[in-house]
């Protein structure tokens, strides 16, 4: 990878000391089952957002300011496991330093490691999984940190939340949680789905976000592409609901496998990034000092039913 400051923002804004923003690159696809190039999601990322103007008018900020450190890339690829423990590590250490760390891969299977570091971090953390497709299996093609296992761990060990779904093994029905989890044809008949989904998270949410949650319509550069996806704006109105009613710990973004002839999906990826970073800091002064209180939540799980009636809204 080339390494560059983040959107080309001035160096003064991109130093460790000083940023509260961490970004991890992780350009991995070593697990993944049918089209590849999920490795050059983080540059093609990057080339994007370098491109891309950085006033944002909905929020009426611009969050660069705050700082964003680009983290050097974690390469690691001798195994899938080595792979996930060198993203748990680098993880873990940049929310150790008092950072708000986010990553960008990759496919899939580089969540195992993030969910696992800011889970070790923060208590009674939600996990809010949005993608086209479960992922829960124990194990696939002999590994556990394969792609299609990517939130299984968090189904055991985190309060998991699954918005999006519309594809999956029926084996992983025996491991899902139906009741927190939204799948795409139920959420394009009952608009309760978004308040639903908050009312069963815990206070602090980890958000692992897989670009193919979206429809191929506005995001075809993914590995495995599902009709019936999110769109833009109705994506954005649940991600700033979330954000605002809950304690974002932090964010990765994945399966972006870009495609040299159609440059919207990666600048469709550097936007959504940049939004979800806007909507995390829109009521933060520059000058305040930034805490992402680790091990310092204390939470009861929310065990609300999945859907309910409007009187309860």
């Amino acid at each position: 990878m080339n390494k560059q400051n983040y959107a080309g923002i001035p160096d003064e804004l991109a130093k460790l000391e000083t940023a509260k923003i961490v970004l991890i690159p992780v350009p991995y696809d070593g697990t993944s089952t049918w089209q590849k190039g999920a490795d050059n999601g983080p540059d093609a990322f990057l080339d994007a957002s370098a491109n891309m103007e950085l006033y944002d008018i909905e929020t009426d900020s611009e969050v660069y300011q705050q700082g964003v450190f680009l983290a050097d890339a974690v390469t690691e690829n001798a195994s899938p496991e080595a792979m996930v423990e060198a993203v748990h590590l680098a993880t873990k250490k940049y929310i150790k330093k008092n950072k708000f760390v986010t990553v960008f891969g990759g496919e899939h299977s580089i969540s195992i490691g993030t969910i696992r570091a800011f889970n070790e971090m923060f208590e009674d953390l939600t996990v809010l999984h949005i993608d086209a497709h479960a992922d829960l299996r124990e194990s696939y093609e002999g590994s556990k940190c394969n792609h299609a296992c990517a939130v299984y761990e968090a189904s055991q060990t985190t309060n998991l939340i699954q918005v999006g779904i519309r594809s999956m093994d029926i084996i992983e029905k025996t491991v899902m949680d139906e009741d927190k989890t939204y799948f795409a044809h139920e959420m394009a008949e009952d608009d309760s789905w978004m308040d639903s989904a908050i009312d069963q998270m815990t206070d602090n949410v980890f958000i692992t976000f897989d670009l193919d949650a979206l429809d191929p319509s506005i995001m075809p550069s993914t590995g495995t592409p599902e009709p019936g996806g999110l769109l833009y704006y109705e994506t954005l109105e649940f991600l700033k609901q979330v954000f605002e009613e809950k304690n974002v710990v932090g964010f990765d973004i994945v399966e972006l496998c870009p495609n040299k002839n159609d440059k919207s999906s990666d600048f469709l990826a550097a936007k959504l990034y940049y939004k979800m970073l806007s909507y995390k800091f829109k009521d933060q002064d520059i000058e305040d000092i930034f805490e992402s209180n680790f091990n310092d939540a204390n939470n009861q799980g929310n065990k609300k039913s999945k859907f309910q009636s409007e009187d309860d809204y």
